[in-house]
Order: structure tokens, then sequence, then C-alpha cells
């Protein structure tokens, strides 16, 4: 019989690819606020979702990258942070880039437009380029 891998145990392989010392991050900026924070994220948004079959990692974080992306311009740091995570499962810059100007046909120019600010400013963080 085969053991099953707790949620919290897969969606800390999840992070483990995407970026390794989130849960640690989210436990120093979140843990003292909301107790276990940090843990319930991993265990339910990747262990739970992330995890499921049907769709790779990749396809994953490129959905994210467009729900984020028409959720609006709020959404910059998280989608700063989702952006790094989908060029850690391989995606390119391009893929990126034409998900969130996909999103201009469902959110709104003014949605992509910021989302296309996001990204080139993170990209612009990854290329040593000065604001």
């Amino acid at each position: 019989m085969t053991e099953q891998k707790s949620a919290l145990d897969a969606g800390r392989d999840i992070v483990a690819i995407l970026n390794p010392p989130l849960e640690g991050q989210l436990a120093d900026k979140y843990d003292s606020l909301i107790p276990g924070f940090a843990e319930s994220l991993v265990e339910w948004g990747y262990g739970r979702h992330y995890a499921r079959p049907g769709l790779d990692v990749k396809t994953r974080q490129l959905c994210t990258i467009a729900a984020l992306t028409v959720l609006g311009g709020q959404t910059a740091p998280q989608l700063k942070v989702n952006i790094k995570h989908t060029l850690a499962v391989g995606a390119s810059r391009t893929e990126i880039v034409e998900a969130i100007w996909q999103m201009a046909v469902y959110g709104g120019l003014p949605a992509a437009i910021n989302g296309l600010n996001a990204a080139q400013e993170y990209f612009d963080e990854l290329d040593g380029v000065a604001a």
C-alpha cells in the first residue's frame, strides 16, 4: 500500500520548485497576525490546488497571472511574485506577456496595461535596469 502525501507536504514540494523561501517569508510577515497563515496557504493553495492532476504547474501559473491581471492594478505585488514563480517553472517572458495581454479582451486595457507594467518592472529588476 502506498502512503499518500499530505496536502501540506505536496504544497511544500511545489513551493520548493517555485520559491523555496516563500513559506518562511510568509510566516515572518503574517504569522504574528494570523498564526499558521503560511502553513495554511501552502497546504491549501499549493497542496490542494496546484498539486491537483489535470494541469501542469506552468499552466496553473499562467492562469494565475491571467487572473491577477484581470483583478487589476492593486494585485501588482502578487503578480510580480507569480511572474517569478512562472519563470521558475519554465515559462518564457513572451508566454507571460502574452497571458497578460490576452486579458485585455476580458479585463480591459487598463488591467492589461497594469499587468504589463508589473511585468516590465519585474523584468527590469531581473535585468538590473534602473527605474
